[in-house]
């Protein structure tokens, strides 16, 4: 027992990057959609502060626990894949059981947040965690890794009206298409940096899949992505600065294609990370909005 825990404060800092605490984009691009859905099913009123940090809290501590189950699904092709091969597990600096328990602690402090929420949302909850733990290998079956990535990334949304209205209305599944729509678009670029050695291990993606057409394909996901959200912003009623944060994130997007233009690794990475920026434009629409 002593020993176990002795293992556990070592591999602490281990623990950290596993979980990507190192990297926080993740977080970025989970956390705003979620914000985006307390602000809308608020109906433009501030959220209770309760239900803003329960699910905060909620989108860090599963954001961790879906990047230490997908080590745990990649740890036979992380050390061939030049970004990937330090990574704690990749590196052998952990073992995989540590890499499960970590994902089983996460999943429990979850629930342990979740279950302060109403019924219709432990509920969702439960699809979240399926969701969640099945992408990493989603990757091996078929080409769209990224479409499970968007719902898991995305559940966050009907979680996020369920659990302040009791159920989810059209425009929460509207907004939940959006993000879905963002999310394939931002993962291809990440994936983009990926395509040479996923080719050769055999990793499935829609970078693989879209071939020469993935610029021209992401651009299309984010006017789909954009066109949602003008639909929304017309079903509600928001006011006209919320249609000037859209445009402003429209030349986000723009600017950040424009930026992966040579499809090279490290631009299509760069571009990646930008998609904070949108995120954080759309954001700023509903306020204005």
């Amino acid at each position: 027992m002593l020993t176990g825990l002795q293992t556990v404060w070592r591999h602490l800092p281990h623990y950290w990057v596993l979980t990507r605490m190192n990297r926080p984009i993740g977080i970025y691009l989970l956390m705003w959609p979620t914000w985006w859905a307390l602000w809308l099913a608020g109906r433009g009123q501030t959220p209770d502060w309760r239900l803003w940090l329960i699910f905060t809290a909620g989108v860090v501590v599963m954001r961790a626990a879906g990047c230490a189950i997908n080590d745990y699904a990649d740890r036979q092709v992380d050390a061939h894949v030049a970004r990937t091969r330090h990574r704690p597990l990749a590196a052998g600096l952990i073992s995989p059981r540590e890499a499960l328990g970590v994902f089983v602690v996460l999943c429990l402090i979850a629930l342990l947040l979740v279950l302060q929420l109403n019924t219709a949302t432990i509920l969702l909850s439960l699809v979240a965690v399926v969701l969640a733990a099945s992408y990493p290998f989603g990757k091996r079956i078929h080409h769209l890794p990224q479409l499970h990535l968007g719902l898991a990334f995305g559940w966050s949304i009907p979680m996020a009206f369920a659990a302040q209205t009791g159920s989810v209305p059209t425009v929460g599944w509207i907004l939940l298409a959006a993000n879905v729509a963002w999310t394939i678009a931002y993962d291809t670029l990440y994936a983009m940096a990926d395509r040479e050695d996923d080719l050769k291990i055999g990793v499935k993606s829609t970078a693989i899949l879209f071939g020469r057409w993935d610029l021209p394909i992401i651009s299309a996901l984010y006017g789909l992505a954009l066109g949602l959200l003008a639909w929304i912003g017309l079903r509600q009623g928001l006011g006209v600065g919320y249609f000037v944060g859209l445009s402003l994130a429209a030349c986000s997007a723009a600017w950040l294609v424009y930026g992966a233009r040579s499809r090279g690794a490290a631009e299509s990475f760069q571009a990646f990370l930008r998609n904070n920026l949108f995120g954080a434009l759309v954001m700023l629409g509903f306020l204005l909005g």
